[in-house]
């Protein structure tokens, strides 16, 4: 849960910086391709080539594909299509689909799980319903392919850990970045435009996404992902909404609405809280704590 807290916090930043300094400005598969190769410079070095079994090895680069490197290909597009507020609005049904592909890969519904998510999401939508662009209708599509990809790469990867519990995540990440960057590479050789930075402040920005946001975030993002349960990391994905909203509010002065802002933030901590207080009192009746 801390984990996802901290990630939370970084990232509420990365909506913004893409919204206003790159949006537009550099063309977004090279934006995308570039963060995931910066990203995965923080981890190749300290990939252990024969730690990880051919098998694990292309099963983490297709969930780095997946959750990374296809999510950044939609979630970059939105943003020629939409504004901040209303790419942040979107992404409030990725805890359906987390609870919905968690349920399906175990072969159960569970109404809870379901609950829990759809709470998350009716906090997220408290805080902002703006009347839609001319885009509108195009950039919620691609923002749901954003929310497919990485709600179905955060599953897999959580699955795919818990069943194998002997690989170090620090020597194995750099799969997972491996195979993000070859998918965001292939895209930008086929449909990237000459359109690349012109300001020392749009690279800085993208090495903050490359080396912080994402070498650093999805990693620990995913390693919170491991601690949890299913419905607490659907219920987190809705977090970063009302801090994204905050962080857009305070440093780039855009206008937001403070009660819905605090109102949907509340209803957005009430699931999460829900869900952690239910499974300390299910498994932990002794008093020691173990999330499921």
């Amino acid at each position: 849960m801390p984990l996802l807290i901290i990630v939370t916090l970084l990232w509420a930043f990365s909506f913004s910086l893409i919204g206003v300094y790159l949006a537009g400005q550099v063309d977004s598969y090279f934006s995308a391709m570039t963060r995931v190769l910066l990203a995965a410079l923080v981890f190749l070095p300290l990939l252990q080539w024969r730690r990880c079994s051919a098998r694990n090895a292309v099963t983490l680069m297709a969930i780095g594909g997946l959750q990374l490197g296809a999510m950044y290909l939609f979630y970059y597009q939105s943003f020629l299509l939409l504004s901040v507020p209303e790419v942040l609005l979107f992404t409030i049904f990725t805890p359906l689909y987390i609870a919905l592909l968690y349920d399906l890969i175990e072969r159960r519904l569970s109404l809870w799980n379901l609950a829990i998510a759809l709470l998350a999401v009716f906090g997220a939508a408290i805080i902002r319903w703006d009347s839609p662009s001319g885009d509108y209708w195009a950039g919620f599509a691609v923002v749901q392919g954003a929310n497919l990809c990485f709600a179905a790469g955060q599953v897999a990867y959580r699955q795919f850990m818990r069943q194998d519990q002997s690989l170090p995540p620090r020597q194995t990440f750099g799969w997972f970045f491996l195979g993000a960057a070859l998918v965001s590479v292939i895209a930008w050789l086929i449909l990237g435009r000459p359109q690349y930075p012109q300001s020392a402040t749009q690279w800085t920005v993208l090495l903050w996404l490359g080396l912080v946001a994402s070498g650093l975030g999805y990693f620990l993002w995913n390693k919170g992902a491991l601690q949890v349960s299913a419905a607490t990391l659907a219920a987190m994905n809705n977090a970063l909404v009302p801090v994204g909203l905050l962080v857009n509010l305070l440093i780039w002065n855009r206008d937001a609405d403070i009660p819905r802002l605090a109102l949907g933030g509340c209803a957005i901590a009430v699931a999460v809280i829900l869900n952690e207080r239910r499974n300390k009192i299910r498994d932990n009746p002794n008093g020691t704590y173990r999330s499921t």
